[in-house]
């Protein structure tokens, strides 16, 4: 019997062992436990988790009366995998307007950074099941800025129902060719505005004044960021541009990440001078505008040999394909960064990036037990998902998509088909 024949009857084991417990304490036993840590890899390794929570990981762990053990018999453990910077739980249909609320567009005022997506958040989207099937456990939701450059306010979501984000909000931010429309098709002027508003925030402009931009939520949104309170995510390529940025963020103290960076690995030095992470789209080889001219494949391993933390994202509709961030990471590796920080780059370096790392993104005892069992190698997209854990409970191993395949392949009885449960 082949391993894929043997993944129904193992769902049905965990579901049903779930169901005689809380769910919340298990033991997994004899993996191949990639910690994404700074203890590596461990073989023959077992998993501790007791309220949600991760206790222990080590060899010849006991099970606590009552917990549901999983033998893994060596296949890959790993933590609950990064969805990248996404719309997940606030984008259901891209092409229907009124499933989408991560963009907002006032044309009498175009930049308020205190728009905050988070709060049109829904736990119950049919996107969440679809990424869990491939281990993704946990999204940053990115606000989008509709042709402008200040987007808003985005967070982390962990895709196990909750509502709220779990760590700081994020404000997001598009600098270059792609966010020239609001400040008159001129980068330059991206800069001048952003003058503007760091000295708005800082109670240099009244705020009555006929030529401020921000309203006063906005000030104190922005003013939160200059105080070092969350990070700065920038979506930028080419790398003028972000030498630009990294000017600018030292000289106003302001935490910054990088998305996209295609052309990053041209100023990877100072990258890793200023200790700002990056989020590459690794199938990015081709120019897409005159900002990309650099892109290469190995960009993720360029910045990795010079001391950046990588992580990664997707530009082509990042929430409907999440599922492709373990070919994002892969295929990083298949051009020269090395296997464990591919593993990284989808879980401990976004956590710490945006700032979620005492809870996320690593096997180690007092994290957030989100794990995932997998049938082989986790980067190689080849190999499954065997079974999701968020806190310790196992996710049902199916989405609307599996639910229709299972309808339509199964015999047609005496109803239609629409009719099946």
């Amino acid at each position: 019997m082949s391993a894929r024949s043997l993944l129904p009857l193992l769902a049905l084991a965990l579901l049903g062992a779930a169901s005689a417990s809380s769910a919340q304490d298990l033991l997994v036993r004899n993996a191949t436990v990639h910690t994404a840590s700074a203890r590596g890899s461990l073989e023959h390794a077992d998993v501790l988790v007791q309220g949600g929570v991760i206790r222990a990981v080590g060899p010849g762990l006991a099970a606590p009366a009552g917990a549901t053990v999983v033998e893994a018999n060596g296949r890959p453990l790993t933590p609950a995998l990064f969805g990248g910077i996404t719309d997940i739980g606030i984008e259901e249909v891209s092409g229907e307007a009124t499933t989408v609320d991560s963009t907002l567009k006032l044309d009498d005022q175009p930049l308020r950074p205190e728009f905050d997506v988070t709060l049109a958040y829904n736990p119950a989207s049919v996107l969440i099941p679809v990424a869990r099937l491939d281990g993704i456990g946990f999204t940053a939701l990115g606000a989008n800025s509709g042709g402008g450059f200040v987007a808003g306010q985005g967070g982390v979501m962990r895709l196990d129902g909750s509502a709220d984000p779990i760590g700081p909000l994020a404000l997001y931010l598009r600098l270059g060719s792609a966010a020239a429309e609001l400040p008159g098709n001129s980068r330059a002027a991206q800069w001048m505005l952003l003058a503007q508003m760091v000295r708005e925030a800082r109670g240099r402009v009244a705020v009555d004044s006929p030529h401020a931009l921000l309203t006063p939520a906005g000030r104190a949104t922005l003013a939160r960021y200059l105080a070092g309170q969350g990070r700065l995510v920038v979506e930028v390529d080419r790398a003028a541009d972000i030498r630009q940025l990294l000017r600018w963020a030292t000289r106003e103290k302001i935490k910054v990440a990088i998305a996209g960076g295609a052309e990053a690995w041209r100023v990877a030095p100072q990258l890793a001078q200023a200790g700002v992470p990056v989020f590459v789209d690794a199938l990015g080889n081709l120019p897409a505008s005159f900002d990309q001219l650099g892109a290469t494949l190995e960009n993720a391993a360029r910045l990795h040999a010079a001391g950046v933390a990588v992580s990664f994202t997707q530009r082509d509709d990042p929430s409907h394909n999440a599922r492709k961030m373990r070919q994002l990471a892969g295929n990083a590796v298949a051009n020269g960064l090395p296997w464990q920080d591919g593993l990284a780059g989808l879980t401990r370096v976004p956590a710490q990036a945006l700032g979620v790392g005492d809870r996320l993104g690593s096997i180690e005892p007092g994290k957030l037990a989100d794990l995932v069992l997998w049938e082989g190698d986790p980067l190689d997209v080849g190999h499954y998902a065997e079974q999701v854990w968020l806190g310790g409970r196992a996710v049902p191993m199916r989405s609307r998509q599996t639910e229709l395949r299972d309808r339509y392949a199964a015999p047609v009885g005496s109803e239609p088909r629409a009719y099946s449960h």
